[in-house]
């Protein structure tokens, strides 16, 4: 088959560029589809990265959890011992109380006493005046 220039030139022409396009075609074929893998595996980095940073969070939040415990087991440890020193006061000063009362109590019955040994010996003067005196009587 022979044939002439210029169809061999149109030939070379219509075929080359269209393996060029071909080609060209297959290389952003492949360049999409390693542009399209490249970005899914992206992806699944980002949320790995998401679950490896949702779980750091959870332990943190446990941690928190944890300590916000603690602290609160501490609060309530430092309220019990200051309530406990409250009642204690308390206690000893109701004791204080106590102990003031008596005293006051005990020489209260004291002053009492005498008072009563005073009206006692009134009497008895009073009593021993009438017998050595004689009664006025008046009809």
């Amino acid at each position: 088959m022979c044939m002439s220039l210029w169809a061999q030139k149109h030939t070379q022409y219509k075929y080359k560029p269209k393996r060029i396009i071909l080609s060209m075609s297959e290389s952003q074929s492949r360049y999409s589809i390693v542009e399209r893998l490249t970005q899914m595996k992206l992806d699944i980095i980002s949320e790995k990265l998401g679950l490896e940073s949702d779980l750091k969070h959870k332990h943190q939040k446990v941690e928190q959890l944890k300590k916000e415990l603690s602290d609160w087991e501490s609060d309530i440890q430092q309220d019990t011992e200051r309530n406990r020193r409250l009642k204690k006061r308390e206690i000893e000063k109701a004791n204080f109380e106590s102990e003031n009362a008596k005293e006051r109590k005990n020489a209260k019955e004291i002053a009492l006493n005498e008072k009563i040994e005073a009206i006692d010996k009134a009497l008895e003067r009073i009593e021993e005046i009438s017998k050595t005196s004689p009664t006025i009587q008046t009809s």
